[in-house]
């Protein structure tokens, strides 16, 4: 096992990758920003070092200056969490470089699963089925109205190499293609320094359904079942929760089991997520995969009993599958919503200082967050303030006990994403089971301007 690891993240997650280094007896090294000075990570943390001005660019992602500080602490490992560093092959290969180990996949799989086309064509030869879409990237006018022509409309342009909605277009009609492929690659360009976009045919309301993964370094990988992530404002998840309710015990061995021969076939290692869109009639289309740990990691862990990020650690260590995680289990239903620092209604941004911070306890209840009374919410960084799971031994029980928690949640000075979360939940439409990714859209219109 390692004996120090540097925590290259901030807020829950830094905390959450912590809590699990100190179970299994390893020391830590937090980094902040300037910004983060007062953070709960720092504070919690055997050692500390400033890595520079608030902006990320200056410090969590600045490559250079985290690893001065992994050399300076002398650790063996670097954990990234998920966001910022996790899925850059390049910081991957430095860790390496400098002989400290990177808690994720190999630099080699990051870049086949980080460029989206080349992943659905890794999949597809696998064997998972994938949405019919254009052969690799489109480079040019001419190659976009090819690719449309075999495709049909509406099709979906999607950025090669990033996600998270930016350089992402639907298109409906042929006038619409050329605007639209000529915005996506500009997006593209400036949110993942690549102009590459891909073509995939348009599945009309479709379900997010995605695949938890965990793999070592001897050639073994699992799967851990499926979340459902289909409720999404502007394609970023909002409310996820597993096991799915229209992912059925048959769909999910045999869909699971193709998961995980694609994954041994790649040489995956580390936790990772592989996801999928479920059309009217069934059909789940791989999308792409995430090879890091999910802000949605909890609700897994709630219904597997299987700490994700404890395994994760020691899979980079070396261990072995059978001895990090003998058998899997599913055992009842778990939700979790996501607290942003946001206004419900304008889903603006809403950073400030917490003025009073109580989180709900009592059966099934978990919160995962780094904030607290008297903190400040940062403009610089995303917007999440906490993450509330709720466990019952069936869905019903899960949703009444969402429903109590976001009752006794309090958080004043800021907005936040509480009071929708407390519509979502009550809405027939989720209750049921009955939604999709643009569900939210028709339960909650956009005020008109």
């Amino acid at each position: 096992m390692f004996k120090k690891i540097l925590i290259a993240n901030r807020g829950e997650i830094a905390l959450r990758v912590l809590c699990a280094c100190k179970e299994l007896g390893v020391r830590t090294v937090a980094v902040y920003s300037e910004a983060d000075r007062h953070a709960l990570h720092v504070r919690f943390a055997d050692e500390a070092i400033c890595i520079g001005p608030p902006r990320s660019s200056d410090s969590y992602l600045n490559i250079p200056q985290v690893i001065s500080a992994a050399e300076i602490a002398n650790v063996d490992a670097i954990h990234p969490g998920y966001g910022f560093l996790s899925e850059n092959a390049n910081f991957a290969e430095v860790c390496e470089a400098s002989h400290i180990t990177f808690i994720g996949p190999s630099p080699a799989v990051i870049r086949i699963m980080g460029e989206k086309d080349r992943a659905r064509a890794e999949m597809a030869a696998a064997g998972l089925p994938i949405i019919p879409g254009s052969d690799g990237v489109v480079p040019d006018e001419s190659a976009a109205i090819d690719a449309a022509s075999a495709i049909g409309f509406p099709l979906m342009i999607k950025a090669a190499e990033g996600g998270g909605g930016r350089g992402m277009r639907i298109v409906r009609s042929e006038r619409e293609l050329l605007p639209a492929f000529h915005t996506a690659r500009n997006e593209s360009e400036q949110a993942f320094g690549s102009p590459n976009v891909y073509f995939e045919k348009l599945i009309e309301r479709p379900r997010h359904i995605e695949f938890q993964v965990l793999g070592d370094r001897h050639g073994n990988v699992i799967h851990l079942g499926e979340r459902e992530c289909s409720l999404q404002r502007r394609h970023q998840k909002v409310l996820e929760e597993s096991p799915s309710t229209v992912v059925d015990q048959g769909t999910r061995k045999r869909l699971g089991d193709k998961v995980v021969q694609a994954l041994v076939r790649v040489g995956y290692s580390s936790a990772g997520t592989v996801e999928f869109l479920r059309d009217s009639s069934g059909n789940l289309y791989f999308i792409e995969m995430n090879a890091r740990i999910q802000v949605e990691h909890p609700v897994t862990e709630m219904i597997t009993g299987i700490d994700l990020v404890k395994s994760q650690i020691r899979l980079a260590a070396g261990e072995r599958m059978e001895d990090v995680v003998p058998s899997v289990k599913f055992h009842g239903h778990a939700i979790e919503c996501r607290i942003n620092a946001e206004d419900p209604e304008k889903f603006t941004p809403s950073p400030g200082h917490i003025t009073a911070f109580r989180v709900p306890g009592g059966p099934g209840i978990r919160v995962d967050t780094a904030a607290y009374s008297d903190a400040i919410v940062p403009p610089y960084y995303d917007s999440l303030v906490a993450k509330l799971i709720a466990y019952g031994d069936d869905r019903f029980e899960a949703i009444a006990r969402m429903h109590r928690a976001l009752d006794e949640f309090v958080v004043e000075g800021i907005k936040t994403t509480i009071p929708l979360h407390k519509r979502i939940i009550t809405h027939p439409d989720f209750v049921s089971g009955n939604f999709d990714t643009h569900s939210l859209e028709r339960m909650f219109p956009s005020p008109k301007k």
